[in-house]
């Protein structure tokens, strides 16, 4: 349903509600990064909503991250926010950033500060981690990733597109991304699947939890 409102929709500007979706790694390394540009936008076309936004060259509240040197500068802008520690919501003027550390990666949301509803950035960010959790069987760590980096950028692709929020549901952004593969036999979406893939999830952080 998510889906198919924003796919109907896509050319209100109103629902360019994300700025970037990334992964860093433990030492602020990239290993994901998809800024989004709205397609609509152009240098003349200017609007009250693109200025509500902030949408610069770039997308929703860029401020001018286009060239991978502005890029990596604000993402290492992001790593000293998350060092730091202060909880997972963080503001970085224009932006609203919203932070999920699982092991040894670092999963970030980016909005425009002006006007991110934080709770729909939360949840988009939750769906996006717990995707990618159910399609690597649990195992979100920097070398799992990067060996199923396809399936988790298809899994990027599903929830935000263009900067517009497509899906929040984990169980369907995985099923949409899973396919069969000659050596493995089909990823079975269920409630059964669910609860063992969360079970697990619990485990292995009670055990983390434990060990410091």
């Amino acid at each position: 349903m998510a889906n198919c409102a924003a796919r109907s929709y896509s050319s209100n500007l109103s629902l360019y509600t994300v700025t970037a979706l990334l992964i860093l790694d433990a030492e602020g390394q990239r290993v994901l990064a998809k800024y989004y540009n709205p397609p609509h936008q152009n240098a003349t076309g200017s609007s009250n909503i693109v200025n509500d936004l902030g949408v610069g060259q770039g997308g929703p509240g860029m401020g001018g991250l286009i060239h991978l040197k502005e890029q990596k500068a604000f993402e290492k802008s992001v790593f000293e926010k998350i060092r730091r520690g202060g909880g997972e919501i963080h503001p970085l003027p224009p932006h609203l950033i919203i932070t999920r550390t699982i092991v040894d990666l670092n999963f970030i949301i980016v909005g425009p500060l002006s006007n991110s509803n934080e709770l729909m950035l939360n949840q988009t960010l939750s769906a996006f981690t717990d995707s990618i959790h159910l399609l690597l069987r649990g195992q979100i760590e920097k070398r799992n990733v990067l060996e199923g980096l396809d399936l988790v950028l298809l899994a990027a692709d599903e929830t935000v597109d263009d900067g517009i929020i497509l899906e929040t549901d984990a169980a369907a952004i995985a099923a949409r991304v899973s396919r069969p593969k000659a050596d493995t036999t089909d990823i079975v979406i269920n409630e059964q699947t669910l609860m063992n893939a969360y079970t697990s999830f619990r485990d292995k952080v009670s055990q983390r939890i434990q060990q410091l």
